[in-house]
């Protein structure tokens, strides 16, 4: 319990006393449990000052999330001299019932399906360098009344259109030009944008950002001029049979406007010119090219990467088409960001599996979003519980971390039945012992000196 309130030192300025005391008694409580994550399983483990009523009022209370996870972030584990990038996600969860707050239908990655649960979306900060994600904000995503009803017109207008007459060719009659420059951009890019602006304004000048990576969902105009807006640049991917075309080199009749577009490029037929790299490995080619094309959805030009893998025995073919806003950003750093961005799923991973994302029962709104943060702000309170034990054992991991805890509050109960409490020795033994019990990578209890 020491190294939890030495670490929970680093965020203590921006809490109240009292939750202090309660958030202590709750991550003590996460680190311990061996069952699901919810108020009434944490009431049962912790000790005396966590009953189910503090910890209930704990989830009651308004917390700045986005605050205290960059506050502890900056004191643990921030290297300035070190690049980071901006990786965001949605993450949903199934949750039953009907009065959960933001409770909906929402696309789950993992099941493939429609299914009722909340969806959050969360921004990270990616250390280049480690390749590590720490997550640092998730924003719920609720739909309105009337988000609903326009999803639901524009999926009726989709049906009457499969099942309608064939639409005319041409142009319909009085329709005029779009300005690609301007966009509308629908509520939950809205949404992401404000969550995205308040991450810089929490940032500020500490980190120089400069890019935003996404995945493909997001790899259209309006989630790039989204980014743009904030001064970033987008790094995400294109569908696989997007139309790409070069600049218009030839020369122009002098009739009409100057074209804009050159002929359409095939990515299984591309030019040696842009060809930045060739590999072979287990029978399977990568070639890499590299050149700023447009896609007339979009209105500039991109820097367009594409991955070409052929296999040596059968000739199929398979492709990715990555992209970036930044017309200067090399090839390799488009396919390393775009790459480290999947380090956002370890964190949710984690959240799920370890930290109650999945678990908890809280229907109010503060509490669905005190749950929700806590969790993610647990994936970076545990790394930074784990880093001691990883100095004597790599492999030193989460449910290590929580074995150990289990068995330091089984030796805990077994000490207090004691006639008479053991010698400090004694006692420090008895802990390191039975703490190792369960671990699959035991190691000895590291020591709080540097």
């Amino acid at each position: 319990m020491t190294e939890i309130l030495a670490l929970l030192q680093n965020i203590a300025s921006l809490l109240e006393k009292t939750a202090f005391r309660q958030m202590s008694q709750v991550i003590f409580g996460m680190l311990v449990t061996s069952g699901r994550i919810t108020m009434l399983g944490l009431s049962r483990w912790t000790e005396k000052g966590g009953s189910y009523r503090t910890i209930q009022r704990f989830y009651h209370s308004a917390i700045s999330w986005k605050v205290i996870q960059w506050l502890f972030f900056r004191k643990c584990f921030l290297k300035v001299e070190d690049e980071y990038i901006v990786a965001g996600d949605e993450v949903v969860v199934s949750k039953a019932g009907q009065n959960t707050y933001g409770l909906d239908r929402f696309f789950s990655g993992i099941q493939q399906q429609v299914i009722a649960g909340l969806s959050f979306f969360t921004f990270s900060l990616v250390n280049v360098r480690e390749e590590r994600s720490y997550p640092m904000q998730a924003t719920q995503m609720v739909k309105s009344a009337e988000d609903k009803i326009a999803s639901k017109a524009k999926a009726e207008a989709k049906k009457v259109k499969k099942t309608g007459e064939k639409k005319k060719p041409g142009r319909p009659k009085g329709s005029k030009n779009k300005d690609k420059q301007e966009v509308a951009l629908n509520p939950e890019l809205v949404c992401i944008q404000k969550a995205l602006q308040s991450l810089l304004e929490t940032v500020g000048a500490m980190i120089a950002l400069r890019y935003v990576v996404l995945d493909g969902h997001f790899g259209n105009y309006p989630s790039a001029f989204m980014v743009r807006q904030a001064n970033l640049h987008l790094i995400s991917k294109l569908r696989s049979d997007a139309a790409l075309y070069p600049a218009f080199e030839g020369e122009h009749s002098g009739r009409g406007p100057k074209p804009k577009y050159g002929a359409k490029i095939d990515v299984h037929k591309m030019d040696t010119e842009y060809l930045k790299e060739t590999s072979i490995e287990d029978n399977l080619r990568t070639d890499i090219y590299q050149g700023k094309f447009y896609n007339k959805e979009f209105a500039f030009a991109l820097n367009v990467v594409i991955l070409l893998k052929t296999n040596l025995d059968t000739h199929a073919q398979a492709h990715v088409i990555l992209f970036s806003t930044d017309l200067e950003q090399t090839y390799d750093k488009i396919i390393k960001f775009y790459s480290l961005r999947f380090q956002i799923e370890f964190n949710f991973r984690d959240a799920k599996q370890y930290w109650g994302l999945e678990d908890f029962m809280n229907v109010k709104e503060t509490a669905v979003t005190n749950a929700a943060n806590l969790s993610f702000f647990m994936v970076n309170f545990s790394y930074a519980l784990l880093q001691p034990f990883r100095k004597q054992n790599p492999d030193y991991s989460t449910l290590d971390l929580k074995s150990h805890y289990r068995g330091c509050r089984y030796a805990s109960e077994t000490i207090k039945m004691l006639p008479q409490k053991p010698d400090a020795i004694l006692l420090a033994d008895i802990f390191q012992q039975i703490a190792r019990l369960v671990s699959i990578h035991p190691v000895f209890q590291p020591s709080a000196s540097p």
